[in-house]
């Protein structure tokens, strides 16, 4: 495990390298590697553990009776992922979790952090406040994302995310972590209509864009 980088995500931020490791050992700490496509955690099962993403990125998924898909977010590295549900063991996972590359997954045990625990251990607290925090950006997080996709057209969605985008990054070339299929997913649009507003949108002078990576631009 990377100490060094552990100490630096939110989950574990204003932790010392002994607290760090009697939080890992405290856990139930366990590494996990999985392959581009596969499974991290599927819709339907209930879960006790939560992750962080050490190396590589996932995507969160739903799908519906009818196989429509619809992705909620992108975990890249260092985020979390499925902390509520590890919170709430009885709750069966309403998304799947997919690795979106080859990735290296950390899952902690989180069931120690809703009782008390045996080994009376004094870092619980600060966990708990960062997780609290983990969850407020998340909801923000879903609200952002709700105001993507309120847009009325193909259109409206794509430059609410676009002009997103550019402002956390502040800069108007940025890159997005989803492929097109992926992007279309995220706004609840098809593809193929996306993609024909995204070359219009480029032939227009409002955007430019090779793959993943745009930049905004200001028609004269």
């Amino acid at each position: 495990m990377n100490f060094t980088f552990l100490l630096q995500t939110s989950l574990f931020k204003g932790c010392t390298l002994s607290d760090l490791q009697a939080m890992l050992a405290c856990l139930s700490a366990t590494e996990k590697t999985y392959i581009k496509g596969e499974t991290i955690l599927p819709m339907g099962y209930s879960t006790e553990v939560m992750g962080i993403m050490e190396d590589g990125s996932a995507i969160l998924e739903t799908i519906d009776f009818w196989g429509h898909k619809n992705i909620l977010n992108s975990i890249e590295s260092g985020m979390v992922f499925a902390e509520t549900y590890a919170c709430l063991a009885e709750e069966k996972l309403m998304v799947n979790v997919i690795a979106n590359s080859n990735c290296t997954v950390l899952f902690l045990n989180l069931s120690k952090l809703s009782r008390l625990c045996s080994n009376n251990c004094s870092f619980h607290n600060r966990l708990i406040s960062n997780l609290l925090e983990i969850t407020a950006r998340k909801n923000l997080y879903l609200t952002r994302k709700i105001f993507h996709t309120n847009g009325k057209t193909i259109r409206e969605k794509l430059l609410s995310y676009f002009s997103f985008q550019a402002q956390k990054e502040g800069c108007v070339k940025f890159e997005i972590p989803f492929d097109r299929q992926q992007l279309a997913d995220y706004l609840g649009v098809d593809r193929s209509a996306m993609s024909a507003q995204l070359s219009l949108m480029q032939k227009e002078g409002l955007i430019s864009f090779k793959k993943n990576q745009f930049i905004l631009l200001v028609k004269k």
